[in-house]
C-alpha cells in the first residue's frame, strides 16, 4: 500500500471515511466537514511515504483530519464561532447513542460545546470518536499525561455544569 497502490488506498478511505467525518465535524469543521475530509486524504496520500510502517493508519489519519480542520476554521473568519458550534452534532452519534434520551444529549452536547477548546477537544476524541488514550494524544499531537490531565479536568467541569446528571470518570 506505501507504494502508492490506488485500489488498497481507496479500501482505506472506504473504510476511515465514516469515522474521519466525524471527527472534523465534532472538531468544529461544521459545514466544511466533507472539505476537511478529503483535503485530509489527498493529503495522507500524498503523506503516504511518510507513514511510519507498522504504525496504526487511523490515529495518523484523524492527526491529519484534526489539523486540517484547525486550518478550515482559522481560514473561516468571516463566519462566527456560533456558527461553527452550531453544527448538528446529534445527527452523527452513532445508533448506540440514539439510546440516549434526545434531551439529555443536547444538554450534554452543550455542555461539551461550552468547554474551553482544549477540554472539548479531548473529550470528543475520548467519548465521541471513542478513541483511547494514545490515539487521542496522537491526533491531537499532545503527550499522554497531557491528554490524562486535561479529560480529568474536562470531567470536572463537566460534572459542575450538569450537576443532577451523571458524568463518567
Amino acid at each position: 500500500m506505501r507504494g502508492g497502490e490506488s485500489a488498497a488506498y481507496g479500501e482505506l478511505v472506504v473504510r476511515h471515511a465514516s469515522v474521519a467525518k466525524r471527527t472534523a465535524v465534532f472538531l468544529g469543521a461544521g459545514a466544511d466537514a466533507d472539505d476537511v475530509v478529503q483535503e485530509s486524504f489527498v493529503k495522507a496520500y500524498r503523506a503516504l511515504g511518510s507513514f511510519r510502517a507498522g504504525a496504526a493508519f487511523r490515529p495518523w489519519l484523524l492527526r491529519i483530519v484534526a489539523n486540517e480542520t484547525r486550518n478550515a476554521i482559522r481560514s473561516r473568519s468571516r463566519r462566527s464561532r456560533r456558527e461553527e458550534l452550531a453544527a448538528p452534532l446529534d445527527v452523527v452519534l452513532d445508533p448506540a447513542e440514539e439510546a440516549v434520551s434526545l434531551e439529555r444529549r443536547r444538554e450534554l452536547l452543550a455542555a461539551v460545546r461550552a468547554l474551553p477548546e482544549s477540554f472539548r477537544l479531548v473529550v470528543t476524541c475520548r467519548y465521541l470518536l471513542d478513541l483511547d488514550e494514545q490515539e487521542t494524544a496522537v491526533v491531537l499531537g499532545w503527550p499522554r499525561g497531557t491528554v490524562k490531565s486535561r479529560l480529568h479536568r474536562a470531567l470536572g467541569r463537566l460534572r459542575d455544569s450538569l450537576p443532577d446528571k451523571e458524568v463518567q470518570r
